[in-house]
């Protein structure tokens, strides 16, 4: 029977991956990768020899239709990205929604994805949070800040090394230079690093030492700042 599965892959330790999703990747009949060099790497090490066809942001329009037909015609897909679980801030949204309107089956594999743990390991409220992935670059940015500013619950954010300093500056003309955040880098790799302080402090950490990897921003809400005493 058809089924296409969503297969998280490692953010960075190669230890993350699933018995699981191993077993799918090689089971499957073909992996639509975002990077077909990238996930190359990750199945030659664990050994998957099940053949691969490029699907990422730039041509998923185009490929959609080919892959339905593939699916139709009793194929079982696995899509996999770069790094992380499909559809979150990656391709995967689009093919998932077409293949529940054509009434195929969807899996999404439980497994690795940045925000998780950058969000526990912030110590913020954890119950009740909202995702924001990547902040509009222009068109909108003032618009999403300025709806989020009042926003009560954990905020989490995705963010790239050469905007960082940009997005903490408005974290401070938005948020307040006092609103505490933490900022994890390179979660599960050698070099992983978390930072926690107000805006202004974080800023000043990063202004001090070049960014370098991917971020994960996660920033107290507005009404989560009261100070939890110990006994």
């Amino acid at each position: 029977m058809s089924k296409l599965y969503l297969v998280p892959t490692p953010i960075g330790n190669l230890e993350d991956i699933t018995l699981r999703a191993i077993r799918i990747l090689k089971e499957s009949d073909l992996i639509l990768a975002e990077d077909t060099r990238t996930s190359g790497k990750l199945l030659k090490h664990f050994e998957i020899a099940t053949n691969m066809m490029a699907f990422h942001m730039h041509n998923e329009h185009q490929q959609l239709e080919n892959v339905i037909g593939k699916l139709k015609n009793g194929l079982q897909i696995a899509v996999i990205t770069d790094a992380g679980t499909p559809g979150i801030s990656d391709p995967g949204f689009l093919l998932t929604r077409a293949c529940l309107q054509h009434q195929i089956e969807v899996e999404c594999l439980p497994g690795a994805t940045a925000l998780i743990p950058a969000l526990v390991n912030s110590g913020f409220p954890s119950d009740r949070f909202v995702f924001e992935g990547f902040i509009p670059i222009k068109k909108g940015r003032q618009t999403r800040f300025l709806q989020l500013a009042e926003e009560t619950r954990t905020l989490i954010f995705y963010e790239s090394p050469h905007k960082l300093l940009k997005t903490l500056s408005d974290f401070g003309t938005y948020f307040g230079e006092e609103r505490e955040i933490s900022v994890s880098r390179e979660l599960t790799k050698l070099y992983e690093e978390t930072v926690r302080g107000t805006v202004s402090e974080v800023l000043n950490h990063f202004k001090k030492k070049a960014p370098k990897g991917e971020f994960v921003l996660v920033v107290k809400g507005k009404l989560g700042n009261e100070k939890i005493e110990l006994d």
